[in-house]
């Protein structure tokens, strides 16, 4: 049995920032009531002048993974790719990257599991990788929100909450005993699927009825999320991940060098931050700049952590998130 490490990251966001004061100028809301509720003072949003998109931003993201890796694009042996808002309804953004990268037929997997996408995606290169079957995996997660958000006050509860960008990782075969993905944990709860959720278009709810009923106040088309539902599920499952994953290894929590939680909400991390009495130092936010990226936050924040020189060689690091479905989970590492 091969373990598997991670050897490249990269991520990209879009030029364009949005501030909280920017969204008051097309929607009833504050800078003030934002920060109080969420902790995000901006967000990028695509400038649809560019040719930024889902697949194209995670195709940026993974040419600085790969570069970083020391590898090149032959090297690769698969993709899976993670997102919640695909350029297509099908086929998946993985075979776009496979195109844009100019790579060889190699296979590639799409994963829709939202918020939890990464954590899901990272997981499933691991088994990859450690049944032997590759060696280097290409892992994206990468979100377009800004074209499916509801940008008016009726939509601000979700609208304000979510950001473009894209986060790449390379996974590799690792020889070093005790080193690289140590266990990852996933779970789901699909009885609370309409607690946070985009019901259409879909093949129950198509393109011949959305202009049938022409009606502006079916809101089935934006996402809708029951806000402190989700609030009370994710601050209880994210500890359960934690510690399921620490139990898992023999581990404590003030073996914890740096969590990296997905960039749902300041104040969930924030609770978290505390239930494990954790430091500012043990915790990486950027969800202040960004906004939620769903698939896109964890990977993008551990970039940046790393390239801050915040994770350090040999760091217990974990993630851990939870979103839409529920599905939540986390992944343990040794650096």
């Amino acid at each position: 049995m091969y373990s598997s490490k991670i050897t490249g990251l990269g991520y990209y966001v879009p030029e364009n920032v949005v501030t909280n004061n920017d969204l008051t100028t097309f929607m009833e809301t504050s800078d003030e009531w934002i920060q109080e509720r969420t902790g995000i003072k901006e967000r990028r949003w695509i400038d649809p002048k560019t040719d930024d998109t889902t697949a194209t931003m995670g195709a940026k993201a993974a040419k600085i993974a790969i570069e970083r890796a020391g590898l090149t694009k032959n090297d690769i042996d698969f993709i899976v790719f993670a997102t919640l808002s695909p350029d297509m309804y099908f086929p998946g953004g993985g075979v776009q990257i496979q195109d844009l990268l100019e790579m060889p037929t190699i296979g590639a997997l799409d994963v829709r599991n939202q918020c939890s996408g990464f954590i899901y995606a990272l997981s499933v290169a691991d088994q990859f990788i450690k049944t032997g079957m590759y060696k280097n995996i290409l892992v994206i997660g990468s979100e377009n929100h800004s074209g499916a958000l509801d940008k008016s006050t009726r939509g601000r509860n979700v609208s304000v909450i979510f950001g473009d960008g894209a986060g790449a990782a390379i996974l590799s075969r690792c020889a070093e005993e005790g080193k690289g993905i140590l266990s990852s944990h996933l779970h789901s709860e699909g009885k609370h699927a309409k607690e946070l959720v985009l019901e259409g278009p879909a093949t129950q709810r198509w393109v011949p009825e959305i202009i049938e009923n022409n009606d502006d106040s079916d809101l089935s088309y934006y996402p809708y999320m029951n806000g402190q539902f989700v609030f009370k599920h994710a601050v209880s499952r994210f500890s359960e991940a934690i510690i399921e994953a620490l139990q898992a290894n023999n581990l404590q929590k003030e073996d914890i060098d740096m969590l990296i939680p997905h960039q749902a909400n300041l104040r969930i991390a924030q609770y978290i931050q505390k239930k494990f009495n954790l430091s500012d130092k043990q915790v990486f936010n950027n969800i202040m700049k960004y906004g939620n990226t769903t698939a896109a936050s964890v990977i993008i924040a551990l970039t940046e952590a790393w390239e801050q020189g915040k994770i350090k060689d040999n760091d217990l690091v974990i993630l851990a998130a939870f979103g839409s479905g529920f599905t939540w989970g986390s992944v343990i590492l040794r650096w």
